[in-house]
């Protein structure tokens, strides 16, 4: 009898490899590391950390660099960015706070992005199944910058829920990134001047950007609403008119008997 041929040394070690690399494997990952981000920002709750001047000891272009650091990890762990923003303007003032803000805002983004495209792209995209995934996903792979430049000038779109659903679909990383950076200038911009004018909310630097942050937000909910009515609201039934006109078109075309006995 012929001996069984042995196993190459590393053949365990290949497929432990093969089988943390499959799409199902690295989607866990990916979900085992949202939770675990959600469950760290729960528990410390970053963002207050970062709204009391987090590093203390720090000032100047070195705070605002850590802070912009600081920013970017926590969007990409769902930490709400309006937060984020107000402290931005407290901390920094207006100029270096927007600065710090933006630069956080790309930064979370880009993590985020990239976390979905290796790890749950390949697992995700065969399930974007039914008209308005299809539809959705159509959209974003064939006009990724001006889809994305919608969503970050639309304040409804939860911003890290948008980066996760950009990453599944086939965007680049140019205009997403360049998509982020050019929209989320409005509406940070004026999160980060209330933060800045909070000291003296008479001003008219912090009244209007508390009043684009209101109707930004009530364009926002009356969009949302709109959309859901439409989504609810059933299919208009056939008028009386177009069914009348429908039936004489086919009448009209459907052809006439022929007599009983006729040759042609």
């Amino acid at each position: 009898m012929l001996a069984p041929a042995p196993r190459p040394p590393g053949s365990v070690a290949v497929r432990c490899s093969r089988a943390m690399l499959a799409p199902r494997a690295r989607l866990s990952i990916l979900a085992a590391l949202l939770l675990t981000a959600a469950a760290l920002v729960v528990l410390y709750e970053p963002q207050r950390l970062l709204a009391s001047g987090w590093p203390p000891q720090t000032s100047g272009a070195g705070a605002v660099l850590l802070f912009g650091l600081a920013y970017g990890v926590c969007t990409a762990a769902f930490v709400p960015r309006p937060v984020l923003n107000l402290a931005a303007g407290a901390l920094f003032g207006s100029a270096a706070g927007l600065t710090a803000a933006l630069a956080g805002t790309v930064l979370g983004a880009g993590i985020a992005f990239t976390l979905g495209r290796y790890l749950g792209q390949d697992a995700l995209r065969p399930l974007v199944r039914g008209r308005w995934l299809t539809a959705a996903d159509g959209q974003l792979s064939r006009h990724g910058f001006r889809s994305m430049l919608a969503i970050r000038l639309f304040p409804g779109v939860p911003f890290a829920a948008a980066n996760y659903c950009a990453a599944v679909s086939r965007m680049g990383y140019v205009p997403f990134l360049l998509a982020t950076a050019i929209g989320s200038v409005p509406n940070t911009a004026a999160y980060v001047v209330a933060g800045a004018q909070a000291d003296s909310p008479g001003s008219p630097a912090f009244l209007f950007s508390a009043g684009f942050i209101v109707l930004s937000g009530l364009a926002a909910a009356v969009v949302a609403w709109r959309k859901q009515h439409g989504l609810r609201a059933p299919a208009p039934a056939p008028s009386l008119s177009t069914a009348s006109t429908t039936s004489a078109t086919s009448t009209a075309e459907a052809p006439e008997p022929e007599p009983v006995g006729s040759t042609r």
